[in-house]
């Protein structure tokens, strides 16, 4: 008789301290793990790929730009507190996954979310929502959670254990933190890193979502720099408030229009829309650079 194949997982991974040990449950178990993180203009991939390094896992990334930014545009289940349409995004992130397990011969797809850790995209309700949206629910494992949660094909089919899996809820994090002591592993903080879940970055990004065409993924990343003004009902601008902003501009700008001062230091100002505004924009540059203008 043949060995018995290996049962493989791929998981989404941010390399936060929930992913981290989501995926060591599961290698812990002689399951053959692999990991995603997405990226986007609202979350990177540093993180994730720092992580699996960590675990000696095998990783990849997924660019996630185009389906995030026609989810933000209507999002079917709604933002939370702020411009964060976490059900979903993840229901999206999940769909990947489970179109490469199909493809590759994967047999379990799995996140580090923990139920009740969140109050709209993590309690019991949203986790099922997540994994119906996803397309692929008898194959999406919350390893974290998983005793509370439906069980699914690959516990009911043994290529899981899911007596090995944990029973997590609520907020607080210390038995993750307990584990990763136990598992030796090291994390920068425990809690996620998604710009959208950011008040005053989500009030930027409104001010696009409201110009018709500004609404980009290039503008989305623009604007986490500098101050913002709105200059006309279609224009908006961006003016640096220290020289780390300035340079955060210069590099993202492409065929916008900047202006900087010649002869003296201050900020960059960078105008998104209307040409005809950017005097304008060069009396807000030079307000911030001291400069008195004469009557």
């Amino acid at each position: 008789m043949g060995a018995k194949k290996k049962t493989r997982a791929l998981g989404a991974f941010s390399g936060g301290l929930d992913s981290m040990i989501a995926a060591l449950l599961l290698k812990s178990q002689g399951i053959e793990v692999e990991v995603v993180t997405f990226t986007s203009p609202f979350f990177s991939s540093e993180k994730g790929y720092s992580g699996a390094k960590q675990l000696d896992i095998p990783w990849r990334k997924i660019d996630y730009t185009a389906e995030l930014m026609a989810t933000l545009n209507d999002p079917p289940s709604g933002f939370g507190k702020n411009l964060n349409p976490c059900i979903d995004c993840h229901a999206g992130m999940f769909h990947i996954l489970g179109d490469i397990a199909a493809a590759e011969g994967y047999d379990v797809i799995f996140s580090g979310e923990v139920a009740g850790q969140r109050p709209m995209s993590q309690n019991k309700n949203s986790l099922n929502r997540v994994a119906r949206l996803s397309c692929y629910p008898e194959l999406l494992l919350r390893p974290l959670s998983a005793k509370l949660l439906r069980i699914t094909e690959p516990e009911k089919k043994g290529l899981v254990d899911r007596d090995l899996l944990l029973d997590l809820s609520g907020r607080s994090r210390k038995p993750q933190m307990k584990l990763a002591e136990e598992y030796g592993i090291s994390y920068v903080n425990p809690g996620g890193g998604c710009l959208l879940t950011d008040p005053n970055y989500s009030d930027r990004l409104s001010i696009l979502r409201e110009i018709p065409g500004l609404f980009t993924a290039e503008n989305a990343r623009l604007v986490t720099h500098g101050r913002i003004f709105r200059l006309s009902e279609d224009t908006i601008g961006l003016v640096g408030r220290d020289e780390r902003d300035n340079e955060g501009l210069e590099s993202l700008v492409k065929d916008e229009i900047t202006y900087v001062l010649e002869d003296i230091p201050g900020p960059t100002g960078v105008l998104i829309g209307d040409p005809e505004m950017l005097p304008e924009l060069i009396k807000l540059v030079k307000h911030y650079a001291g400069v008195r203008s004469c009557i």
